[in-house]
């Protein structure tokens, strides 16, 4: 039987289906939103329909001056707006930290003309619009090898995912701005998520806000160590609203050199006693108030986490001294703004341990039993504390002698300095 071979031929235009009610396409355009103007640092823009916070300037403000530093620093200075709502952050490092270039970039399409219309006073040249998911254009830099000096990430919730990518376009010696707002996360109520987002188990503490700075430096730690690099915070910092957790990170070359900085926390529900535990440690874990009568897992352990320093108080320095410059400190939001630098100077001190100790508490411990007296000031605990530390008896130690440290010393006794050595501090007369 002869076979003929199959020949295949395209269909002629006239056989293709045709759509018998034909309708012609219009055009989409992005909705317009409604026009809102706000003003901050002198800077009026449009907010429009954006999600927009006036709690968030202070944040705001330490982005500027650490970019602005960085600039003077370097020379040039060029910044991913990876999440930039209504573009207030890229205006104002276009205007305020001088920035050579900025990308800002939304995934929402509705929001480039309110964007676009706030950068427009900038010459053109200096800044670009784009409205796609900010992994994608983050990942696409760094495969184009087009790094930028400072990569800012106001991302909502624990929505970790942008880290990696966020660290690949950074610049080495650049800086990584990064966002947590998951309370629930930070106060230990939601450990699995908190493992899944930055690969720290916590479980609740009585200083839930400073764990979620560890948390979130940790998590970036961690992400920076699989590319190579590891993370210098410059300064981290929560604000009530939202609650909103705020980290600058300066990007380094190599992994992490001092292994002292991710470690777990402990603490103690018995005594209130918080401390580090290293890796190597964690089959040893005991609190110094451990006795055969201790109650049952008294200890609670939350990581592993950022353990080092959460600030670094040369570069805090700097921002209050261009704060000043800029004059920022003269009005009264600037007065809340240095004595905010002022107290980070403080807490910078790496000598500090994690955590730290409820004074209300350990005075109701204390004097529970003697009568019933008001706390004193934050500010006369230490006046007092720093008479004490300066008495004769501890000035005249030697060199030789071991060092003191805080932790060691009995709460009850200081307590009992507070209370009986210095009735005036308005804990009330202390012969009654």
């Amino acid at each position: 039987m002869l076979s003929l071979p199959l020949q295949l031929q395209p269909l002629s235009p006239p056989f293709y289906p045709a759509n018998s009610q034909p309708k012609t396409l219009k055009p989409v355009f992005p909705k317009a939103c409604k026009s809102q103007y706000q003003t901050e640092r002198g800077l009026q823009f449009d907010i429009g329909d954006t999600f927009f916070r006036h709690e968030s300037a202070t944040g705001r403000d330490f982005g500027v001056l650490s970019a602005a530093l960085y600039k003077q620093s370097n020379g040039s200075l060029r910044v991913l707006d990876a999440l930039c709502g209504c573009g207030i952050r890229s205006l104002r490092y276009l205007v305020e930290a001088k920035a050579d270039f900025v990308l800002a970039n939304d995934a929402n399409e509705n929001y480039r003309g309110i964007i676009s219309g706030n950068l427009s006073r900038i010459s053109e040249e200096r800044w670009v619009v784009m409205n796609s998911d900010a992994n994608r254009v983050m990942t696409e830099r760094y495969l184009e090898k087009d790094y930028f000096d400072l990569v800012d990430v106001d991302s909502f919730g624990s929505d970790s995912s942008f880290l990696r990518a966020a660290i690949g376009a950074v610049k080495l010696d650049g800086l990584l701005y990064i966002t947590s707002t998951d309370g629930y996360s930070s106060g230990g109520h939601r450990p699995q998520h908190s493992l899944a987002a930055y690969g720290a188990y916590v479980r609740p503490m009585p200083y839930s806000n400073e764990v979620g700075l560890r948390m979130l430096i940790g998590g970036a730690l961690r992400e920076a160590s699989v590319l190579g690099y590891h993370v210098v915070p410059l300064f981290s910092y929560y604000s009530y609203h939202g609650p909103v957790f705020r980290a600058m990170l300066q990007i380094k070359r190599g992994r992490l050199p001092d292994s002292s900085t991710y470690n777990f926390i402990s603490h103690c529900i018995q005594c209130g006693n918080s401390q580090t535990v290293a890796w190597d440690q964690l089959g040893q874990i005991r609190c110094p108030c451990i006795t055969n009568a201790c109650v049952p897992n008294s200890l609670i352990v939350s990581g592993p986490l950022w353990t080092g320093p959460l600030h670094q108080a040369s570069h805090l320095a700097r921002m209050l001294n261009l704060a000043e410059q800029l004059g920022w400190i003269s009005d009264g939001n600037g007065r809340n703004l240095e004595k905010l630098i002022r107290l980070m100077v403080d807490e910078s001190d790496p000598k500090l341990p994690v955590g730290y100790i409820k004074i209300d508490e350990v005075l109701k411990e204390c004097v529970a039993s003697r009568a019933k007296l008001n706390s004193p000031s934050i500010g006369a605990i230490m006046n007092t504390l720093h008479e004490v530390a300066f008495s004769p008896p501890l000035c005249s130690l030697s060199d030789q002698d071991p060092p003191i440290a805080l932790e060691t010393f009995d709460l009850t006794a200081w307590a009992n300095i507070l209370l009986w050595e210095t009735p005036s501090l308005g804990f009330g007369d202390a012969n009654n």
